[in-house]
């Protein structure tokens, strides 16, 4: 199987070497450190992995300590409603993959979330071929996404996805430090 990473600046992000391989379970291990050293919050919302990437998550060290959860948002109407999707987005684009992750990012109040859209395969899918992945990302001060374009058969597709997820969700943790006191606790002042 192939893992091919087509953002633009893909080669300078020191993030994309990180998520090209089947590490999972490392990039598991390392979520876990910095989500629990750090006092993350962490969330998913998935449409093509199916909870596939949270049941992955939710494995990693400490997780009920970290990982708020995550949603499968499989049809568009449901993207729109619980997510915010602007109606008539198109469900395999990084503009869904972004809106979906800042709308789990509100939903869990969240400090990072990752979302998965895309076409698993074995068909091409409104215009799209298999294995158009777009990974959304969102904190609160930034979000962004990332395309991937996956070959393999579906189960091929959907675990290069998680690992990518996954991996990704790693290189945003580094970044962040916990805010301070925030959902709804006192600082002592």
């Amino acid at each position: 199987m192939n893992l091919h990473d087509d953002t633009p600046d893909a080669s300078q992000d020191p993030g994309a070497e990180a998520m090209s391989g089947p590490d999972t379970r490392g990039h598991i291990a390392r979520l876990s450190e910095l989500a629990a050293a750090r006092g993350l919050r962490i969330a998913v919302a998935e449409s093509l992995t199916s909870g596939m990437l949270a049941h992955t998550i939710g494995a990693g060290e400490g997780a009920s300590e970290w990982f708020a959860g995550g949603i499968v948002a499989y049809m568009t109407a449901v993207k729109e409603r619980v997510l915010g999707l602007t109606p008539g987005t198109d469900p395999c684009s990084a503009a869904c993959a972004e809106q979906l992750a800042v709308g789990a990012r509100r939903l869990f109040d969240a400090d990072l979330t990752v979302s998965t859209t895309g076409v698993g395969g074995p068909d091409a899918q409104g215009g799209h071929p298999a294995g158009t992945v777009f990974l959304g990302w969102a904190t609160a001060e930034d979000q962004g996404h990332r395309r991937l374009a996956l070959v393999g058969d579906p189960e091929e597709i959907l675990a290069a996805t998680v690992d990518a997820a996954v991996g990704l969700l790693a290189f945003h943790a580094e970044g962040l430090r916990p805010l301070g006191p925030r959902r709804g606790q006192d600082d002592g002042v």
